[in-house]
Formats: structure tokens, sequence, C-alpha cells
């Protein structure tokens, strides 16, 4: 049994390139830069260690989620390694790219500064603008907190 699973989050190292197959399925790729944190033997120091990882996403998706993604952008991703080579130039080529199943936003992409949609909280919200001639919205009133009412439970009582 071998499992191909790859989580990692990092920032945008160029902004997302779209581009169609043949088959007209739209393809995003992308990098993303990771740190790596090493002690460093001469100082003893942390010290950062980039890695710049590509990335593919397919589909529909792909396109919606490119609209919201620009370089810098923070991102954490889950997918599968896929390694490609090929020849070019009488020279022997290769690469391992991570294929995207599921991204997380984890800052504000470029659409919330213009003024567009931006994720929150998992799902797409309109992004604020400032309005300096208004007042700030009334913020409905929280719930209050309710605490569960207090049990006694020993070891005892628990049949396992």
């Amino acid at each position: 049994m071998s499992i191909n699973r790859v989580v990692i989050s990092g920032n945008l190292t160029r902004d997302p390139e779209m581009r169609a197959t043949a088959s007209g399925t739209q393809v995003m790729s992308f990098g993303v830069a990771v740190n790596d944190r090493r002690r460093n033997q001469q100082t003893g120091e942390w010290e950062d260690y980039p890695n710049f990882v590509d990335c593919t996403m397919f589909g529909t998706r792909a396109e919606a989620v490119s609209r919201y993604l620009s370089k810098g952008s923070k991102v954490a991703i889950e997918g599968k390694l896929r390694y490609s080579s090929w020849e070019r130039d009488g020279q022997r080529r290769s690469k391992l790219e991570v294929i995207v199943d599921e991204i997380e936003f984890l800052s504000r992409g470029r659409q919330a500064a213009q003024g567009g949609y931006a994720p929150q909280g998992g799902g797409y919200a309109p992004a604020q603008q400032a309005d300096p001639y208004s007042a700030p919205a009334p913020q409905p009133a929280p719930a209050p907190v309710q605490t569960p009412p207090a049990v006694d439970i020993y070891d005892e009582d628990i049949p396992f």
C-alpha cells in the first residue's frame, strides 16, 4: 500500500497562470514558497530555508479560485504529488509538483482590495468597503454564553 497525500501552507511566489487544455479543461499553475527551519551550525541561530513548490489545479474550480489569488497570498493546500519528465534540446528534464485537491485562503485576495468578494469562514461574503461619511453599522449583541450544567461523573460510572 502507498499513500500519496501532501499538505502545505505558504505564500504564492507568483500570480496564478490560467490556460486551457485542447479539450477545454481549465488549468491553473502557481508556485508556493514554504520554509524549512534549521539551526545554523556556525552561529547557533535558527534560519529559514525556502522551498519552492509548483502547484497545479484543474477544472472550473481552478478558474474561480484564480480570481482570489495573487503573488504573496497565503494558502493551505492539500493534494497529491505528480512526477513529470521530458526532453528539451537534448537535455532530460523533470519536476515534482502538487496536484491541488483542496485549497484554503489564509489571507485576503486581490478581489477584497477591489471591493469584490473575499473568503470568510469557508464561504464567500462581500468584502467590506469603508465609507468615511457614514457611521459604522450597528453590530448585533453577542449571544449569551451558556455553561452546561454540572454533572458528577466518576470513573466507576463509565461502562468501559
